[in-house]
């Protein structure tokens, strides 16, 4: 049996409508602390109500030393009120705060979350929604291509992976920068964008199902939050594209990883849903495409040399909404050493550096790490497995000889492929 204390520290959950929103135990504990807490602007939403003598911290800019606050006033046996906006446990300071000062001699009070409030609004059920952020510094506009350095890349990966994503917005980063953001990607054309705009003020406006292409002219009252629906799209699966499928170099088809040693390059990948992944000699990008949609949670990084298959590539991408790769035109090994260390590496075209791109990439490879080569010329195995004996590393190579079924008059025939050598090496065997 467990005795609920008396606690001397309590972070508090508020609204917009300040005191008229507080049940009688919130305001009994701020109407008696002796120590308060809160933004500027939620500070003057109950100030009226304080205790003449209580101490009243701003931690507008200074959220670090919040913390420092509550432990002095709790040393000197003072009763504390940290206000927080709607349910500090969802997207708030709360997880934080008691990381900082522990769970004990702490309570935490929640008002009705923002987004509660929201839904409410929207007259729509939320129980299926994944919750995300842009309530950050300014994240400058989406482009395609971004890494995930960008303010908004954890965003647009929420968005890229579930049909409804309700999030909370910034000063900078506002619903029409989201808007253009989700048509920049891709989704233009099938987002709807609610937004509830300054709730439980006198002026509050709500916005529902806008389409993206009109809110990204707009502006809207801040503070708000925001809902993005969006059609699934289901016409693509993650893994085992057909050929066609791909926008190739024209007249010269065929110049990509057939859809058989691709599906046995990406198995020997081993690929984790948040791996780190570099395509050398992307090609039309089948493999690095497919490894980011194998790899949702990660990205990948690739390059090729030759300009018309770079942008082939980069149609590619754009066809599939893959928003979680970035394809640089060049020669490995240039850029490489502005990527970060990888979990997969995949070779499909070395330009004539392959053994010092082998080296490279072994001493990079994270531990557990895998190096897959695919090649059709018996020079390129040859340099490829001399090299990785040269560097200690244990491989193995399979020949994959493939037959497609044809149609000869009325019947079918099976006509065969060029043999392909995959090379496999694992960081553990370095």
């Amino acid at each position: 049996m467990t005795i609920k204390p008396v606690e001397q520290c309590t972070l508090l959950g508020m609204l917009d409508d300040g005191w008229a929103g507080l049940s009688d135990t919130a305001r009994q504990r701020l109407a008696t602390a002796d120590v308060v807490i809160g933004a500027g602007r939620t500070l003057e939403l109950v100030r009226p109500h304080l205790a003449a003598s209580a101490e009243i911290f701003d931690m507008g800019g200074k959220l670090g030393q919040v913390a420092g606050w509550i432990l002095e006033a709790r040393q000197q046996g003072k009763s504390s009120v940290a206000l927080a906006t709607g349910d500090p446990l969802c997207h708030g300071i709360a997880s934080w705060l008691t990381g900082k000062l522990g769970r004990d001699g702490f309570e935490i009070m929640p008002a009705v979350s923002t987004l509660q409030l929201a839904f409410a609004r929207f007259k729509t059920a939320w129980q299926d929604i994944r919750i995300a952020t842009c309530h950050s510094a300014d994240a400058g506009e989406w482009f395609v291509g971004a890494t995930p350095e960008h303010g908004l890349y954890k965003l647009m990966r929420a968005i890229a992976q579930h049909p409804r994503v309700a999030l909370f917005t910034g000063p900078e980063n506002t619903p029409d920068r989201l808007a253009r953001a989700l048509i920049t990607a891709g989704y233009g054309d099938q987002a709807r964008l609610s937004v509830a705009c300054r709730l439980l003020l006198d002026d509050e406006i709500i916005f529902t199902g806008l389409a993206a292409v009109d809110a990204a002219q707009m502006q809207f009252p801040q503070p708000n939050v925001v809902l993005v629906e969006r059609t699934p799209d289901a016409s693509a699966p993650s893994f085992g594209l057909e050929d066609l499928e791909y926008i190739q170099r024209s007249p010269e088809k065929g110049l990509i990883t057939k859809q058989e040693a691709r599906a046995l390059s990406l198995a020997k990948l081993r690929l984790k849903p948040d791996a780190i992944v570099w395509d050398i000699g992307a090609g039309s990008g089948s493999v690095g495409l497919e490894c980011a949609r194998l790899a949702p949670h990660g990205h990948v990084w690739a390059i090729e040399k030759n300009e018309g298959d770079a942008a082939n590539a980069r149609a590619n991408a754009a066809r599939f909404r893959v928003g979680n790769y970035t394809l640089s035109q060049g020669k490995a090994p240039a850029l490489l050493d502005t990527w970060p260390d990888p979990d997969a590496v995949f070779i499909g075209g070395s330009g004539g550096e392959l053994s010092e791109l082998i080296k490279l990439i072994l001493a990079r490879l994270k531990p557990g790490g895998r190096l897959v080569m695919n090649f059709v010329t018996l020079e390129n195995l040859a340099t490829a497995t001399a090299s990785l004996k040269e560097n200690g590393a244990a491989w193995d190579v399979v020949q994959l000889q493939a037959s497609r079924s044809q149609p000869i008059l009325d019947m079918h025939r099976m006509a065969a492929q060029n043999p392909v050598w995959i090379v496999t090496a694992s960081k553990e065997n370095t």
